[in-house]
């Protein structure tokens, strides 16, 4: 019998889609059957999550966060993924509201990035992933060392991720504008690159950028699936 997955999202509704079908199509491509696990979404409304970073009121966000996770974890959840980067700032607080176990994206990013055999990654995402320093801080403990990008460029990645990406927009002059500032990390000694925000594999991909990319939302997917079929 398979874990009962219990997706916190809606931040944005695009990553979380990504994360449904990862686990749902990837399950039937390898098994060949349609018995991938259950899978219980909490899709919390998005703008409070954008309205409270703004105004540094992580209390709130992980406040009710916590709450949402405790909604999942009452309807039968028996592990919960978070299908964002940027709430894994307060990723321990909300660990601390729920009894059963949550999978961090940190923790399944850092083990795909050691097993490539790589030490110095850049980091893309929005400006608080790339701006506060739990990346850095739980990558650190691994060894690896992330670089981000200057802050005209960090201001760059953050617009296109809320101004389109979030809307499912996707534009060829931000693939090209996002690919330039990949090469600028790659410049400095990047090895690879995080793509730290769940919607930006939506518009890049490594033949784009011709180096490694990490592709958060697919890992943590990835990690969720095998957790929950006990691979």
């Amino acid at each position: 019998m398979h874990k009962k997955i219990g997706i916190l999202g809606g931040m944005s509704p695009e990553s979380t889609i990504a994360y449904y079908e990862h686990i749902t199509r990837t399950y039937t491509e390898r098994s060949g059957d349609y018995g991938y696990p259950e899978i219980i979404i909490y899709s919390v409304s998005f703008q409070p999550y954008v309205d409270w970073p703004q105004q540094e009121r992580w209390d709130l966000v992980a406040q009710g966060l916590g709450e949402a996770a405790q909604t999942l974890e009452a309807a039968g959840a028996d592990f919960i993924v978070m299908a964002t980067n940027t709430m894994h700032l307060v990723f321990e607080e909300i660990q601390a509201r729920v009894q059963v176990p949550m999978l961090s994206l940190l923790d399944a990013v850092g083990e795909a990035i050691l097993a490539g055999g790589m030490r110095r990654v850049g980091l893309l995402g929005t400006q608080y992933t790339m701006e506060k320093t739990f990346y850095q801080d739980a990558l650190d403990r691994r060894g690896i060392t992330v670089l981000v990008p200057d802050a005209k460029d960090r201001q760059y990645v953050n617009a296109v991720i809320y101004d389109e990406l979030v809307a499912g927009q996707i534009r060829d002059e931000s693939r090209a504008g996002l690919i330039a500032v990949i090469s600028r990390l790659a410049e400095r000694g990047a090895q690879g690159v995080i793509l730290g925000c769940t919607e930006i594999p939506m518009l890049v991909s490594e033949a784009d950028a011709g180096m490694p990319l990490f592709d958060t939302t697919a890992i943590h997917a990835e990690a969720a699936l095998r957790y929950a079929v006990g691979r």
